[in-house]
């Protein structure tokens, strides 16, 4: 009896200390990139974005996504976007975590209207608008510098809000991303 008391105590203390000595920060990796592999999925969008770390705890990214869906249909989507961010951590850990986003995007979409009923499909015509918007979401990076996110987020168009029945008054953001920090 002893014996183990001493051994135990060891092990015991051991664990510990060991405990005390956090992981190292990755604080001198201050870029990332990433895909947004749910839209990419999901409504054949490409979705690539780049994020500089300013501190621990904010960042400013900047996101470029496009259509490949050709699909005339009667369907608003996006063809094309350009959406700068500004992100805030609320995380004891290094720029990632909990996150709140502020962004505007510059964005094209298809607008569909005016069925045709002799060739069964309906009048198309390109919009461009700007939008200002709020995400939420979480990072996750590990040691290696692999990087997933998830987020979500809508923004108030601000230009084509006419009375139209089919004007669209909102954009979203949405995605489940994934990319490296280096």
């Amino acid at each position: 009896m002893k014996k183990i008391l001493p051994i135990l105590f060891f092990c015991i203390s051991t664990i510990a200390f060991a405990q005390e000595d956090s992981l190292p920060q990755d604080t001198d990796k201050k870029h990332e990139v990433t895909i947004n592999a749910l839209t990419l999925i999901v409504s054949e969008w490409v979705d690539v974005s780049y994020e500089y770390l300013i501190n621990e705890e904010s960042s400013f990214g900047i996101d470029i996504q496009f259509g490949l869906d050709s699909n005339d249909d009667f369907d608003t989507y996006r063809t094309f976007s350009v959406t700068p961010n500004y992100r805030r951590y609320f995380s004891n850990k290094y720029a990632r975590g909990f996150f709140i986003e502020g962004f505007g995007m510059l964005h094209s979409y298809k607008d569909s209207f005016n069925y045709d009923f002799v060739s069964g499909s309906y009048d198309t015509s390109t919009q461009t608008d700007f939008s200002l918007g709020i995400s939420v979401g979480g990072k996750w990076v590990t040691k290696n510098g692999f990087v997933t996110e998830i987020f979500a987020g809508i923004g108030r168009n601000l230009l084509n809000n006419d009375d139209d029945y089919f004007s669209t008054d909102v954009a979203g953001r949405v995605g489940i991303s994934v990319g490296y920090r280096f």
